[in-house]
């Protein structure tokens, strides 16, 4: 008899022990939420998201996207000869731009359409001008666009410095070149966008074959601060290929000066009477 108390007082405390022990993981549970999917899933981002949202706040982008419009004056050169001089004028939004040239002609992008001013003044390249060097200067706002698609890549080296990469490539149909596609590199420690690596597929008709045999990269070089906001003031542009990286002598050249903020638009982006459109 005194044998089967035992057992019995053991087998209790055995069971209460356990019952115990599966409140306390309970607890445990609820008062430790869990998220789906390795941290990515509903309240956490995810490591791109992560990643992106860092070079955003490195560039001040929800400063930037408080003004209204920039202005800035931009001289270009590409293979030793003038490619490009006047003053750019844009929403901070991008969704409309001004390009007043110092031989006086105008491209006008209202939001819409694209516009060359005077009727005869020569339009080749002018829709690449509206929206290629507008997009360099306002990369690091539009890294999260509509139709952006992200992969985060490997640490590469920029003047013998590690810098992490991700590749942006875009959903069909978005903008005017969706096979373009862009290799980013950002400073570990500053998350401020450095490099980026790219092809020109607008006005290939799909076929991107081409472009992809000769790949360029813009890197970005002395930043300044206007307003709190770092904008890079020099660009320069290199080959690049997925095994040198950026390689060989400079084959461009971008200067940037006078970042103006603007509080209204007024009536800049208003086409003039002797406009022409320019088409795809």
């Amino acid at each position: 008899m005194k044998y089967f108390l035992i057992l019995f007082l053991a087998m209790t405390t055995i069971s209460c022990n356990q019952d115990k022990k599966e409140k306390t993981e309970d607890k445990k549970n609820e008062m430790i939420p869990v998220e789906p999917d390795g941290g990515i899933g509903d309240g956490a981002l995810s490591i791109i998201d992560n990643y992106i949202a860092s070079i955003e706040k490195a560039h001040k982008k929800e400063a930037f996207l408080k003004h209204k419009a920039v202005s800035f004056n931009i001289n270009i050169l590409f293979g030793g000869k003038p490619h490009l001089d006047g003053k750019v004028t844009m929403l901070t939004n991008s969704t409309k731009i001004r390009i007043d040239k110092k031989d006086e002609s105008k491209l006008i992008y209202d939001g819409q359409k694209v516009f060359l001013c005077p009727e005869d003044a020569n339009e080749k390249g002018a829709r690449f001008d509206m929206f290629t060097w507008t997009y360099f200067f306002a990369m690091p706002y539009k890294l999260n666009d509509p139709g952006t698609k992200w992969e985060l890549g490997n640490n590469r080296a920029l003047d013998n410095v590690n810098h992490q990469t991700a590749k942006l490539t875009f959903e069909k149909g978005t903008g005017d070149a969706p096979d373009d596609w862009y290799v980013i590199y950002t400073d570990v420690n500053e998350n401020t966008l450095k490099s980026a690596a790219y092809i020109v597929s607008f006005g290939s008709g799909g076929d991107t074959s081409k472009a992809e045999e000769d790949p360029h990269a813009v890197h970005y070089k002395d930043f300044q601060m206007i307003d709190g906001i770092p904008f890079a003031t020099k660009w320069d542009f290199y080959g690049w290929n997925e095994e040198k990286g950026i390689y060989g002598d400079t084959i461009g050249e971008v200067t940037i000066s006078d970042i103006t903020f603007l509080d209204s638009e007024s009536n800049l982006f208003e086409t003039p009477e002797n406009a022409k459109e320019i088409k795809l």
